[in-house]
């Protein structure tokens, strides 16, 4: 499974239904509302029997997954009711904000029309923070220490474990390791830790394709298939170009689900990847719309290679890691011991106890995601790219700015997301998958980056980086 990063996504719970806090059971309201209302009670308890005696009586097929639906309710800290924007009889729309984070979300609750009105659907979407709740930035000194209390709570209420720091202009102003690098040896996390660090690095792949593009070794605009000629399927080769691989436009697909499941151990190179995924169609006309695609940048790493005559690993120890002085990032395979690395930790579906992620992870990283690196590293890589170390200012601001439309009015330029309004822009990437979630967000006005990386499953990391984001002053 891979975890996207939340913003302006779709959060497809089927009949995962939030519920709001306070709010009792209104006579005289519609039924959608009054349905949502009583989700209320049940979810934000988040006691097993009260919860599933609610989805018998009240579900249209008189069942839910209530381990899923628990699971998320300690995930979430359940959700505070902020307002209702839509009430009718059989659709009711609310704005919700997560209990453990600065999440807001949009609640579609659909009810059937025959009574007793019981519930067909409710779906979250990732929202915005609406300008009315919108948190007011604070002075840097108590931003860092609002972020390093919000950091022990997490830790403490078992919700986070892993690595924080934060600079501004190249100088760190808080950096802290929390929790347990390994739960079974009772190791604890330090800043030198490493952490798995899921679709991060897509940001070091597309610093890669920019890096080639500016030696004139390719052209973004160029179908994938002028690089790579000998690609299975040669209807996809020269309809998807290297920009629509970048921006997720290219309609590639994944490469997780029941195939990737039956040969995880096998796929042990860019190349085996693209052995079992390179006879499959396109999902949609390249450049019609964003889907996020790890197969992509799968393809993009094989460039990387065809291109440059190099290892894909190799060229980026070379030609990133090595000039940013990142030392303690890479991706060597997991069946090699590296010193450091963190056991991963996951709850799995019904379950409540942490647990290793071991069983689900890839024999190797590859240019769409893994890898390992620390919150040092990451600060390292933030400022070589902003000091013009890896690419000249043109590529730099082509790599970093966005191109293609997401969610919420965000916009994806080359492995990186391009956040902006009117009081805040940064820019980064996020990672997650069982046991691992990672973030990193750089402010190219003030100067700020914000680094975090945990061993466990998401949202631990991104909570903190957006809770450190919102109250950071001068964005």
């Amino acid at each position: 499974m891979n975890t996207l990063v939340k913003i302006g996504l779709l959060v497809a719970l089927g009949l995962w239904v939030t519920v709001a806090v306070g709010a009792g059971p209104q006579t005289d309201a519609p039924a959608a509302e009054k349905q949502f209302q009583g989700w209320l009670a049940a979810f934000n308890r988040g006691e097993r029997a009260p919860l599933q005696e609610f989805l018998r009586n009240n579900k249209s097929d008189g069942a839910d997954d209530v381990d899923g639906l628990l699971r998320f309710r300690e995930m979430t800290g359940g959700f505070e009711f902020k307002r209702s924007e839509e009430s009718a009889p059989t659709r009711y729309v609310a704005l919700l904000k997560e209990k453990g984070s600065d999440t807001f979300v949009r609640a579609t609750t659909e009810v059937e029309e025959a009574e007793p009105h019981k519930i067909k659907s409710v779906q979250l979407l990732a929202t915005a923070t609406p300008a009315e709740f919108r948190i007011a930035p604070m002075a840097e000194q108590d931003a860092i220490a609002a972020v390093k209390k919000f950091a022990e709570e997490r830790t403490a209420s078992d919700g986070f474990s892993g690595a924080v720091a934060i600079s501004r202009h190249g100088q760190i102003i808080f950096e802290h390791a929390y929790g347990l690098a390994d739960r079974e040896k009772k190791t604890t996390n330090t800043l030198q830790t490493r952490f798995r660090m899921g679709s991060m690095n897509k940001m070091f792949t597309a610093t890669a394709i920019l890096q080639l593009a500016q030696a004139g070794k390719l052209k973004l605009t160029d179908p994938f298939g002028n690089y790579l000629t000998d690609y299975p399927n040669k209807d996809v080769a020269t309809k998807v170009t290297i920009h629509e691989l970048l921006t997720h436009t290219g309609g590639t697909g994944d490469i997780f689900g029941p195939e990737f499941d039956a040969h995880r151990l096998e796929l042990k190179t860019l190349q085996d990847y693209v052995k079992l995924y390179g006879q499959r169609e396109l999902q949609f006309e390249p450049g019609s719309k964003w889907d996020y695609s790890n197969y992509g940048f799968v393809l993009l790493g094989v460039i990387v290679e065809k291109t440059s005559g190099q290892d894909y690993y190799e060229f980026v120890r070379e030609h990133i890691f090595k000039p940013a002085g990142m030392t303690l990032t890479d991706s060597l395979p997991e069946d090699q011991s590296v010193p450091g690395r963190s056991v991963g930790y996951m709850k799995p579906e019904g379950g409540t106890d942490w647990t290793s992620n071991s069983d689900t992870l890839p024999y190797r990283g590859t240019s769409a995601g893994g890898g390992y690196t620390t919150v040092g590293d990451l600060l390292k890589f933030a400022d070589a790219l902003s000091a013009y170390k890896l690419l000249d200012k043109a590529h730099t601001e082509l790599l970093t700015t966005g191109h293609a439309d997401m969610p919420m009015g965000s916009k994806y330029a080359y492995g990186f997301m391009d956040i902006r309004d009117k009081e805040s822009h940064w820019f980064g990437h996020g990672g997650g998958a069982p046991g691992m979630n990672g973030d990193l967000r750089i402010f190219p006005r003030s100067g700020y980056v914000v680094a975090v990386l945990s061993n466990l499953d998401p949202p631990a990391a991104e909570s903190i980086s957006r809770y450190a984001s919102n109250r950071l002053p001068e964005k």
